[in-house]
């Protein structure tokens, strides 16, 4: 077998699944068609919960400090703003940060890391053994075929793996245009500049070099038919017509359209192929949150695939990467199509409506919680291991500030967490420690409110705790640890918090951070 895993698709998705697997001791190899980085950037937003990921590993410095912090984000470019502020994380802003950037960043940690990144290789195809996948793949100097334990595609929208997979991508095709251009601005607006009224709707983003970033819809391109190409001149009429200017627009260094066709994939698993990211789930790009979600799949994916291999887990495990993905693509899709009702609505009842909406989040500090939480994808919840439950489990677990450090500082990819939270100086569970599993006692600085039953009820510090939380960043469903640690029965399974890698009886997978 040439690796363990091979991921298609180069991307921020692929680059991050391809260093968590690293992490975790296993070898792969990531095959990326193009021969040098885009220069374009699709993707200029990182949220929350990716940061979030990122710092579970102690990798998120670069991206802080090369990115810009934004406070909030939108809903459908509705004109009250999202505040994220207001959300319980460390990290409560998006940051501005150019996707060449974060995928140079992430290709640097996985090299570093010891992954294989071949360039100007491409997958082509697949065949399936009982124990094995043969990847086909064109390499510059001819086809060649290399044998792993896994393919992961992360090859976008038009993925070669999902085809050759056999999986199907149902959905709906494209019935509205946007467009963006990266130009020079001799007079450019205020920072946040945004219009929206009956001639369209515009953004304007400072980037990098320079430039402009102009993204809008015009009542026209609400259409299923191909324009044709951007043209510099169409780009500035349709800014004169909504603003009375141009800005002074010039030398644009990319003009693009792209449609609000939205697809998911009918499974995220086949036999030994999995999809992520785009290849999974294809949307309008509202809000930046597709690059986010992408890379949050890969942090589920990765540590199931490195516990499949490591021999932690049983295959059934990864049947739980569907089970849990899944239904956030669903959401991601179904919220998609929301915002483009929103971004389309020119009609004077449908600014009517984008009015009301705004005063509401602007009135109603829950709905703005609730939409932001959505957005940055900190609300992201996994199913509980029973359906009554009615515990925190499969919900992000906090960044817990403990006495002499947090939870965040205290994950890791290649092992669970047992985290007692009785401050005991007799440490009474460090007995348990071993390959594969930490104990770390301590006594938490402010136990969030849903996190009470994770205490012992008695002083007994051999008092079982009600439930306990399981690895921080994407909890499994099922019940698996290292040979050093038995699996609990049957009758004794883990709950989950959203991150995972946590769990309290306290017992967390040193992932990201759920409560499991």
């Amino acid at each position: 077998m040439n690796h363990q895993v091979v991921v298609a698709g180069g991307g921020p998705v692929g680059l991050w699944l391809a260093a968590e697997l690293r992490r975790c001791g296993i070898t792969v190899a990531v095959i990326e068609t193009r021969t040098e980085r885009d220069t374009r950037s699709r993707a200029l937003t990182v949220h929350p919960r990716t940061i979030e990921t990122f710092a579970s590993r102690g990798v998120q410095d670069p991206f802080v400090s090369e990115g810009i912090p934004l406070p909030g984000g939108h809903f459908g470019a509705l004109d009250s703003r999202l505040d994220f502020r207001r959300l319980p994380t460390p990290f409560p802003y998006t940051l501005l940060l150019p996707q060449q950037r974060t995928e140079a960043l992430l290709e640097q940690q996985a090299l570093e890391l010891g992954a294989t990144v071949l360039r100007g290789h491409e997958v082509t195809g697949l065949s399936e053994e009982t124990d094995s996948v043969r990847v086909h793949i064109q390499a510059p100097d001819g086809p060649f075929t290399m044998e792993a334990a896994y393919l992961v595609g992360c090859d976008g929208v038009r993925s070669t793996v999902r085809g050759a997979a056999g999986i199907d991508f149902p959905g709906t095709p494209s019935t509205v245009l946007g467009w963006l251009g990266d130009v020079v601005l001799d007079e450019p607006p205020a920072p946040g500049h945004g219009y929206f009224g009956p001639n369209g709707s515009l953004m304007a983003v400072p980037v990098p070099g320079g430039l402009h970033r102009l993204v809008g819809i015009t009542p026209r391109d609400i259409t299923s038919t191909w324009p044709g190409d951007l043209t510099l001149e169409e780009l500035r009429e349709n800014v004169i017509a909504m603003t009375g200017t141009d800005f002074g627009i010039r030398d644009p260094v990319w003009l693009s359209r792209f449609g609000n066709a939205t697809r998911l994939a009918a499974q995220y698993r086949n036999g030994r192929v999995f999809l992520a990211g785009d290849a999974a789930h294809q949307h309008f790009p509202a809000g930046g949150v597709g690059m986010n979600v992408g890379i949050q799949d890969a942090a589920n994916l990765a540590w199931k695939l490195a516990a499949t291999l490591n021999g932690w887990a049983p295959d059934t495990l990864l049947d739980t990467y569907h089970a849990e993905r899944h239904p956030v693509g669903v959401n991601l899709t179904e919220t998609s199509r929301a915002q483009v009702a929103l971004m389309t609505a020119f009609t004077p009842e449908g600014l009517a409506l984008r009015g009301l909406l705004g005063e509401l989040i602007t009135a109603l500090p829950e709905l703005n919680d609730r939409l932001a939480g959505q957005v940055s994808s900190l609300s992201v919840a996994y199913p509980p291991t029973a359906p009554d439950d009615r515990r925190p489990t499969g919900t992000r677990a906090d960044d817990l500030a403990l006495d002499d450090t947090s939870l965040f500082a205290l994950l890791r990819a290649d092992g669970y967490l047992l985290l007692d939270l009785t401050g005991s100086p007799d440490r009474p569970l460090h007995h348990l420690a071993g390959p594969g599993l930490r104990v770390h006692t301590s006594t938490p600085q402010l136990l969030p409110a849903d996190w009470s039953g994770m205490l012992p009820p008695s002083s007994d510090p051999t008092a079982t705790s009600p439930w306990r939380a399981r690895r921080a960043t994407t909890p499994p469903s099922s019940t698996t640890s290292p040979p050093s640690w038995p699996p609990p029965t049957n009758t004794e399974r883990p709950g989950r918090h959203s991150h995972d890698h946590c769990v309290c009886r306290l017992v967390a997978r040193s992932r990201h951070a759920e409560t499991h």
